[in-house]
């Protein structure tokens, strides 16, 4: 047989798949979520692994580097994030990858073994510009769990399918993702302006480019939520602050939906007002129980979703179950209104930080 046959035979036939990680603090999960990475059941001399550090302060260096070493079967690059903040360090893979397919994994998600054969298939099946798969949240203690269950219902999180759908379904966004190279060439990179919800971004341009997102039950992975109240405040205040620059930019995409938690919390500042004003001055009074409207309605559908969701799950949770939908409706409200007291002058301005394709990497 001919050498030049044998090379042939020795070809990978799987698409070349590259798996970028963007970092930042991550030693408590990294070795978990990356040693899910070396476990895939895909022709390892397809895949290269791109993780990229966000310029941690804790252990997070000197494991990767140890695992890097101890896995010298496969292609493991490790890069450097200035910037430390998730689009440039997606896009620093980006620009690096190799792969015909990225697919993304993140730093706090362990993905099933067949995760990119299964990102893989879908995309050659349906031809979708990106694919992705159910947000399966658990918690580390008690507070996560709990955490985990309000994040996987639609009155905690709104109309996000891939935090509660079991169904193949086209949707508008999804958990990660995983794309074909052509996309990125075509559309661009990701908006290196958004510290949060560049997701939603580059999703709003790729549907506007005519691409479709694809939502798979096969696709499988678990996403580790935030432990404490402190944590999630903040994650979800920064998603409803950057989400009004989202807005300006793809002002077309706006529902009504998405206005709902800033309108609430504005309703319980002036319901606090009416409260005040009708307590001090007597005149007011007779619209006193007016102002308690708003809180009672809301009060009332939180803790029916509560008892709800504890009746599936465990009575234990129902104590939490009240405050952790709280945070997450009023921190992401809160954040809304910041973002449109921050960004209230540049509703016109729709000029994003998105990159254009330039692979670093001689072809």
């Amino acid at each position: 047989m001919s050498e030049l046959l044998l090379a042939d035979m020795k070809k990978p036939t799987s698409p070349f798949v590259s798996v970028i990680m963007p970092v930042r603090n991550e030693a408590s999960y990294l070795s978990e979520s990356l040693g899910a990475v070396l476990i895939q059941d895909y022709d390892p001399d397809s895949i290269e692994i791109l993780i990229v550090d966000g310029m941690s302060v804790d252990n997070s260096r000197a494991i990767i580097s140890h695992i890097a070493r101890s896995n010298p079967q496969y292609r493991i690059l490790v890069l450097e994030n200035p910037d430390e903040i998730v689009p440039t360090g997606i896009n620093i893979a980006l620009r690096q990858g190799k792969g015909d397919i990225i697919i993304r994994v993140d730093g706090h998600t362990i993905i099933a073994p067949d995760y990119v054969r299964q990102c893989v298939e879908a995309l050659e099946r349906t031809k979708a510009d990106n694919v992705g798969g159910k947000m399966n949240a658990k918690g580390t203690n008690i507070f996560g769990k709990v955490v985990a269950l309000a994040t996987s219902t639609p009155f905690g999180i709104g109309g996000g399918h891939f935090h509660y759908s079991d169904e193949e379904e086209w949707v508008d966004t999804t958990y990660m993702g995983a794309w074909p190279r052509r996309v990125f060439e075509k559309i661009g990179l990701f908006d290196e302006e958004l510290v949060r919800d560049q997701d939603d971004e580059f999703n709003y341009r790729l549907r506007g480019a005519g691409g479709k997102i694809l939502l798979s039950p096969k696709i499988k992975s678990e996403y580790t939520v935030r432990s404490s109240p402190k944590a999630l405040w903040r994650q979800y205040y920064q998603y409803g602050y950057w989400k009004i620059r989202v807005l300006q930019k793809h002002p077309r995409q706006m529902s009504l939906r998405q206005f709902v938690p800033p309108a609430f919390v504005l309703s319980l500042f002036i319901s606090v007002l009416i409260t005040l004003f009708s307590t001090l001055y007597s005149p007011f009074s007779i619209i006193h129980p007016l102002s308690l409207v708003i809180p009672l309605l809301y009060l009332f559908a939180n803790l029916s979703a509560s008892l709800y969701i504890a009746s599936k799950y465990g009575w234990k949770y129902t104590p939490l179950l009240p405050f952790v939908f709280s945070i997450l409706h009023i921190s992401y409200g809160m954040g809304f209104l910041a973002g449109l007291f921050k960004f209230w002058n540049r509703w016109g301005d729709k000029i994003g930080k998105a990159p254009v394709w330039q692979n670093e990497i001689n072809e």
